[in-house]
């Protein structure tokens, strides 16, 4: 039964009666990210359909202005450059995404993140215009910037406006819509659409309609109500978050929820990421989070790419047909990243992530085998095919976005925004290192650099099998639990650090929140 419940003049949107999905969870969702990861994912793609013709322009620029054509190993550095600046950007955004959130909020961070978006997308799309190829160059840094910011602040944003009943579904929405950007931009730079010369330009001004979309529709959805509360706390903007968020107008339980928590919080600072990295109770949550997005990185999705024009080729494919069969990777990223969004919530996380990296292992060993037989066997390149689809499937069943997911679910709110910092700069760090050692490797050890990625896969895998507990359906207080026997923490013990008012009567503990609101807003009734 559909059914919409008003409050005050505010309509409050929701799927059906009984469901966790409220309209406006699920449009905040796909607002937020469909500005923020859909964009990574994007530029991720976008540059590989027009790279002959932007390599003509730098030819043409550099020949303009110095008389002379530029040689070849100036121009594979100009345009290496060109790719991975793109990282040097993200890894920036993703230092400096900490205070953002801090001062700004998570919501407010989104939308001005897409001054970085928008300004990126008209250097880069008038760089043809103006004759500069370092405006193509800033562009990509800026852009980078902007998937640095976006890959920490929209995780966080949807860890925290999401019910626990459905956190790991929607903080898949972040790689989905990675997985989607992809697609899109194998999309238009086909040669129908923007993959001939002159309209190149046309694929880097298209970031701006996305950012235009959630800079029109974002402003009128909620603050994360837990950074309202814990960070800000204002507990009547809260609780009409929560109120909107979950489509109800009785919001106390997920209040007197995230209260355990605010209690401690209210006369704690964020903390920094030295200090996180000093705190006992999450160090293994710590190494957790390093582990899952390096192999995020590592785990060689970037070599498939670099390999599928090849085996495509040699699986007797049409040179020109190859853009259009290319297609089915993001059609396979997009349909995996979905399917993970509609079973992570009743397999769990374990499974996906430990799965997902297991089936990669055995898919590379095969591809390594297939690849360094074909030319003895007709039918191998097609084998190869299959293996390049099901690695990245493989991929975006849980390595492709779970991390992003554990990282919110393991931090209490002054120590997440750190985290995510920590978590972005090895994601950041790692994407320039493939980029940087992955032409050595392969020059180095052929088709079977596949196995170093199997390596990695494999111990990846092992590691969280031996260390992850199941996060699915479960607070952030238990979560912290589960990591106490292996931090080295009593129960009792991380329960006093990380929720001591709990030991107070609830007469006490409305009374202390109560006289520690400054602005009068709370409300009898909440507690």
């Amino acid at each position: 039964m559909f059914i919409c419940v008003e409050r005050s003049s505010n309509v409050h949107l929701c799927l059906a009666r009984g469901s966790n999905w409220s309209g406006s969870l699920i449009v905040a969702s796909l607002t937020g990210a469909f500005g923020s990861s859909f964009l990574y994912g994007y530029n991720l793609s976008v540059v590989n359909a027009p790279a002959a013709y932007i390599k003509k322009f730098y030819n043409e620029t550099w020949e303009r202005r110095y008389g002379f054509s530029v040689d070849e190993s100036t121009l594979t550095l100009l345009w290496s450059i060109t790719v991975s600046i793109f990282a040097i950007g993200g890894l920036v955004g993703a230092i400096i995404v900490t205070p953002i959130v801090k001062f700004f909020g998570r919501k407010r961070t989104l939308l001005l993140n897409n001054l970085f978006a928008v300004t990126a997308a008209l250097l880069m799309s008038l760089s043809l215009l103006a004759g500069s190829f370092e405006m193509l160059i800033l562009g990509r840094i800026i852009m980078g910037v902007d998937a640095g910011i976006s890959l920490s602040a929209l995780p966080m944003y949807l860890s925290e406006i999401s019910p626990k009943e459905i956190r790991g579904s929607l903080g898949q929405v972040t790689a989905i819509f990675i997985c989607i950007g992809v697609f899109t931009g194998q999309v238009l730079g086909l040669p129908e659409i923007f993959g001939q010369e002159p309209r190149w330009p046309y694929l880097f001004g298209a970031i701006i309609v996305p950012s235009l979309i959630q800079v029109v529709i974002l402003p009128f959805l909620p603050e994360s109500p837990r950074y309202l509360l814990l960070e800000k706390h204002n507990t009547s903007k809260a609780e009409k978050a929560f109120q909107t968020f979950l489509g109800k107008d009785d919001v106390s339980h997920e209040v007197e929820e995230v209260l355990a928590e605010s209690r401690v919080q209210r006369n704690t600072k964020l903390v920094s990421i030295l200090q996180l990295l000093r705190t006992h109770a999450v160090r293994w949550q710590v190494i957790t989070v390093v582990v899952t997005m390096g192999c995020y990185q590592l785990c060689g999705l970037n070599a498939i790419w670099y390999y599928t024009n090849n085996i495509f080729s040699e699986a007797g494919i049409n040179h020109e047909t190859i853009p259009y069969v290319t297609l089915s990777t993001g059609a396979v990223e997009t349909v995996a990243a979905v399917f993970s969004g509609l079973v992570i919530e009743r397999l769990g996380r374990r499974p996906l992530l430990i799965g997902g990296f297991g089936l990669m292992v055995v898919f590379f060993a095969v591809l390594t085998v297939s690849l360094t037989l074909q030319k003895t066997v007709h039918w191998l390149p097609y084998l190869s095919i299959f293996c390049i689809l099901a690695i990245i499937a493989s991929f975006c069943i849980g390595p492709g976005g779970i991390p992003f997911v554990l990282t919110g679910e393991f931090f209490q709110q002054s120590q997440r925004p750190a985290a995510f910092m920590i978590a972005g700069t090895v994601n950041w760090l790692s994407n320039f290192a493939v980029g940087l050692l992955f032409p050595f490797i392969q020059a180095g050890l052929q088709t079977y650099c596949f196995l170093v990625f199997a390596a990695i896969c494999l111990a990846g895998a092992t590691y969280l099998f031996f260390v992850l507990p199941e996060t699915k359906n479960k607070t952030f207080h238990e979560i912290s639990q589960a990591f106490a026997k292996r931090n080295k923490v009593s129960l009792e013990m991380q329960e006093m650090n990380h929720y001591p008012g709990e030991r107070k009567s609830s007469a006490e503990q409305e009374s202390n929140f109560t006289s520690s609101v400054n602005n009068g807003e709370t409300k009898k009734g909440i507690v």
